[in-house]
């Protein structure tokens, strides 16, 4: 019986000491150490070279997760490796690996190949990757990438994790197309963690699928290469997608366990926080959130021509409570909300707020949020007049109570839509705005009536009208007279009866004509209110 029939390494293979301690290791799924005494030398990604006595071939490696020996009776075979360097180029591409895999700071020497390869669990802790080549990957549980650096790039186009995808704290530098994280398709069956992450290129996830949470916490996505640093259109998250600060802890102690150093729980007064930030455009266009979009705390940091784009997003809650974006713009146009929880201080200035479209069911403002800061909100967001904005704004105050706020919105509205009337339009428009406000301020319209019924009667009594026919009709009443021209449907008898002239047939003729303007003036807004506009 050879030493290969019993575990051993085939003939010919020529294990360095290295190696064998490796092979050995994943005979019995414990850890192959091969870190110094100082710390400062056991950094993947410092200065300091690793010699052979610390390194082992990518080919030994392939060789132990496709075709590797039994486990010792009793134990299960896991390839667990800390402090090793990797040399030649680890390539699994659509292999099957059954064994358990860990690898904490290790060094790669050339880029690791995982396209359409099959893994139960896969764990790369604080290595030094120049590039993870994954597209189609599949894995059973979870794929972790926490505090990994990874100099050109990650692809996980189409990739299928089972549990949770890990990436807390990971630094990665774009390819040679711009692109840092390529993630369209990605599907996720639990949480995606990428928390105090740092992506220097695009992180593009258009399409993706989170079977729970999606959170950057605390994560920096700089893409001073390209038009966007998040391109995420159709993304779908069941539950809720967290762009909030996070608690920088510093470095992580030796040994860390998952999470890796990101706690779920409040941390301790005097932790450094560190926010969301997001340098170039955020396109989220068309997505579906389960449980909420969180802004809290987001910096973004934009050009002119870019945008935070979320264009047909449906949520029933978006949390826009970031930091006012001094350029670029935001856009909701089409966008389905039904709370939206906001301050006045997140919203960006006049031209640089679309909301075409936009719907929402409640508002939570936090902060002093008056309703005239409420409708310098919606000019922003209408250049050109647009009626939707403002008829939407009424529905959520009528809708929270807020009756009185809700026909001074649709005021706003019709005095910004009189600005875009021709000469006549505008002049008819400013005479329901003085008289009772569009049908707004029915009481204005009772006020006029009785001004003008006293200036009437005062009038009249100075000056009371010859009978139409000598020794019939009622007796002179001026009050009564001044009120039946005022009324336009009404008939009181009193000004068929008397004959108006001179001053007093002008001052009748005035009185009927402002009584009809009243009229339907009033009779226009009261059909407004019954419509619920």
């Amino acid at each position: 019986m050879t030493e290969s029939d019993v575990g051993g390494p085939p003939p010919g293979l020529g294990l360095t000491d290295a190696e064998q301690g490796m092979w050995r290791a994943f005979r019995t799924g414990t850890t192959h150490d091969l870190r110094t005494d100082r710390p400062e030398q056991n950094d993947p990604n410092g200065p300091h070279t690793w010699g052979p006595e610390r390194s082992v071939r990518a080919r030994v490696i392939a060789l132990l997760l496709l075709d590797g020996p039994p486990p010792l009776p009793g134990r299960v075979a896991a390839l667990k490796l800390n402090g090793v360097q990797i040399t030649g180029l680890l390539d699994l591409s659509g292999g099957t690996v059954t064994p358990y895999v860990e690898m904490q700071n290790c060094r790669f020497e050339q880029q690791l190949l995982l396209p359409e390869s099959r893994f139960t669990t896969l764990r790369l802790v604080g290595c030094a990757i120049p590039r993870l080549e994954a597209a189609r990957l599949h894995t059973e549980g979870d794929l972790h990438l926490p505090r990994c650096v990874v100099r050109r790039g990650i692809r996980l186009t189409d990739a299928r994790i089972g549990t949770d995808l890990l990436l807390n704290q990971a630094v990665v530098r774009r390819d040679r197309r711009g692109v840092a994280i390529a993630a369209d398709g990605l599907s996720v069956g639990q949480d995606l963690q990428a928390e105090l992450t740092r992506a220097y290129g695009e992180l593009s996830m258009r399409g993706a699928t989170i079977g729970v949470s999606l959170s950057l916490r605390g994560s920096t996505l700089s893409n001073p290469f390209g038009r966007r640093a998040l391109n995420a259109p159709q993304l779908t998250v069941e539950r809720t997608l967290y762009l909030t600060p996070a608690a920088d802890s510093g470095p992580l102690p030796a040994g860390a366990t998952p999470p890796y150093g990101i706690s779920a729980t409040t941390p301790q007064r005097g932790t450094r926080m560190r926010r969301f930030t997001c340098e170039g455009g955020m396109r989220l266009d068309d997505g579906r959130f389960g449980d909420a979009v969180d802004l809290s705390g987001a910096r973004l940091v934009m050009t002119g021509d870019q945008e935070l784009s979320l264009r047909r997003v449906q949520t029933p809650e978006l949390r826009f409570l970031g930091e006012r974006p001094e350029s670029g713009r935001v856009v909701l146009s089409g966008a389905k909300v039904v709370n939206l929880v906001d301050r006045w201080e997140s919203w960006p200035g006049p031209g640089a707020l679309g909301m075409a479209g936009f719907s929402y069911e409640t508002l939570i403002p936090l902060g002093r949020f008056p309703l005239s800061r409420r409708l310098e909100w919606v000019a922003a967001a209408t250049p050109e007049y647009a009626p939707e904005p403002y008829e939407c704004l009424a529905a959520a105050l009528r809708d929270s109570g807020e009756d009185t706020d809700a026909r001074a919105v649709l005021l706003a509205k019709q005095r910004r839509r009189r600005e875009t009337l021709p000469l006549a339009g505008k002049a008819w428009g400013y005479l329901q705005d003085w008289t009772v406000a569009y049908g707004y301020r029915p009481g204005r319209a009772a006020l006029w009536m009785v001004m003008l019924w006293a200036l009437g009667t005062a009038y009249f009594s100075q000056h009371p009208m010859p009978r139409m026919k000598p020794e019939e009709g009622p007796t002179w009443n001026a009050a009564l007279y001044t009120l039946d021209l005022l009324l336009p449907v009404v008939d009181l008898g009193q000004s068929r009866a008397w004959r108006s002239s001179g001053t007093g047939q002008w001052l009748a003729g005035a009185l009927v004509l402002i009584g009809w303007m009243l009229a339907t003036t009033v009779t226009a807004g009261v059909s407004r209110l019954l419509r619920r506009q």
